[in-house]
C-alpha cells in the first residue's frame, strides 16, 4: 500500500481535527482570559465550537492539497469527488439540536418527568436525565433524517 500525498495529508489534517474536536473546551478556558469582545476572545470561542472543526478541517485540507500540488483545480477536483452529505447534515442537525429553545425545552421534560418519579428530587433527576435524555436526543437528531424506505414518504404511483 503506498498511500498518495493527499492522503497522507487528509490524514495527518484528520488527525488534527480529532485533537481539535478534543480541545474545544480549552479554547472557550483561553477565550475567557481577554476582554469580552475582543478579536482574541471573539477567535478561541469561534474555535471553541465544536460544529467549527469540520468547515475549519476542511477549508485546511483543500488549501493543503493546493500547496502540495501547486494547483488550485487538482484541489477543487480533489474535494469535488468527496461525499460531505452526511457530514454537512450532521452539522446543520447538530446546530439546530443545541439551541437554546431545543436544550431548554429538553430539560423542561426531563424534569417533568422526574416530578412524576417518586423518589428523592435529586436522584429521580438523575434516573430520569439517564433514561430519558438519551432518548431525547434520538427523537431530535433523528426527527429530521428523510426515511426515504418509508412507504408514506413515497409518491403514489399512478
Amino acid at each position: 500500500m503506498n498511500p498518495t500525498p493527499d492522503e497522507i495529508l487528509a490524514t495527518a489534517i484528520f488527525a488534527l481535527a480529532v485533537v481539535h474536536t478534543f480541545c474545544v473546551k480549552r479554547f472557550a478556558h483561553w477565550a475567557h482570559r481577554y476582554p469580552k469582545g475582543s478579536v482574541r476572545e471573539n477567535a478561541l470561542h469561534f474555535l471553541a465550537e465544536t460544529e467549527v472543526v469540520f468547515g475549519l478541517w476542511a477549508a485546511a485540507l483543500f488549501v493543503g492539497i493546493a500547496a502540495f500540488n501547486r494547483s488550485v483545480a487538482e484541489a477543487v477536483h480533489y474535494i469535488e469527488g468527496l461525499n460531505f452529505t452526511e457530514p454537512k447534515f450532521v452539522l446543520v442537525v447538530m446546530v439546530v439540536a443545541a439551541t437554546r429553545p431545543v436544550v431548554q425545552l429538553a430539560e423542561r421534560f426531563i424534569v417533568f418527568i422526574a416530578r412524576l418519579l417518586p423518589i428523592n428530587a435529586n436522584l429521580a433527576f438523575y434516573c430520569a436525565s439517564l433514561a430519558v435524555g438519551p432518548l431525547l436526543g434520538s427523537l431530535i437528531t433523528g426527527a429530521s433524517r428523510d426515511d426515504s424506505a418509508s412507504p408514506h414518504s413515497q409518491a403514489p404511483s399512478l
